[in-house]
């Protein structure tokens, strides 16, 4: 059962989405209910360590070997994490015509999976690994049976989850790590296909998010603290532009300030609310 505020205010979104689409931006809090953790507690600040930043992954063949011995382990989670009710909302509302388009930070893949289409990924998807040297892409699967093939000194070790397929893993288990190799070319500066922190979103996704945004009646925040200029950037132009931003999230986002309505509420029980009364 709905408290009167809360229901207060999903009534005031329902009539701001009833007549015009608005896109839809999700981050990491619409994929916690699927156990994927995320990075900011409810006052936007970060949790546990420091993520692996793109310069210090480029930069030594330590810092790849790191990354991917953490991230064999943490990456069947991620594998076999299945969408929530807030992600089925929001593909139902999708098919149904009641959005212009959807806008993702998440590289999860959950929105796809789902039934979403034509995402636009923010920051890409752990499901693909770039070669660095050759330019090809490659199934993750493919190349997480080649790390566990060559590595099966891993196997069973137990790791503490974290944020994107990461996990913590005791240093003692790296040093004899064996990088994956690209099939394509053998190289072995493999990256998974994702904007790392200090890295830039591709040009091409960052104008297409743009001109989602440009084009959308208003904007609606799911689970997003914001802290990522990325996403921070499309909400200043909602609002530059008058149109309306809102919000369903726990917790603080860098657009307070800019937020027409907040809703501080499950996205997993709300969304599937604003599906049933938006009906057909």
């Amino acid at each position: 059962m709905l408290d009167s505020p809360i229901r207060e205010h999903l009534d005031t979104l329902l009539q701001a989405m009833a007549d015009d689409k608005f896109v839809v931006l999700t981050g990491a809090g619409i994929s916690t209910p699927s156990g994927i953790p995320d990075y900011r507690d409810s006052d936007g600040v970060r949790r546990g360590r420091q993520p692996m930043m793109y310069q210090e992954f480029l930069s030594a063949p330590q810092s790849r070997r790191r990354y991917w011995a953490r991230a064999m382990l943490g990456w069947p989670r991620v594998r076999q994490a299945r969408p929530n009710a807030a992600h089925q909302a929001l593909a139902t509302l999708q098919q149904r015509g009641r959005i212009s388009d959807l806008i993702t930070q998440n590289v999860d893949a959950l929105h796809d999976q789902a039934g979403s289409h034509d995402v636009i990924e923010l920051h890409g998807s752990l499901h693909r690994v770039l070669c660095l040297d050759c330019g090809q892409r490659s199934q993750r699967d493919e190349i997480q049976r080649q790390m566990e093939t060559q590595n099966p000194y891993l196997n069973g070790v137990d790791a503490v989850q974290a944020p994107d397929g990461d996990t913590l893993l005791d240093p003692a288990f790296e040093a004899r790590f064996q990088v994956p190799q690209c099939p394509h070319c053998s190289g072995e500066r493999m990256k998974p296909d994702v904007v790392f922190f200090g890295e830039n979103v591709a040009q091409a996704t960052a104008a297409r998010a743009m001109a989602a945004a440009e084009s959308a009646a208003g904007m609606l925040v799911v689970g997003s603290s914001l802290m990522a200029y990325s996403a921070f950037r499309l909400c200043r132009t909602i609002a530059d532009r008058g149109k309306p931003l809102m919000a369903i999230n726990l917790g603080k986002t860098r657009a307070d300030d800019l937020l027409d309505l907040k809703i501080e509420g499950s996205c997993e029980e709300l969304l599937p609310w604003l599906v049933e009364k938006l009906g057909r």
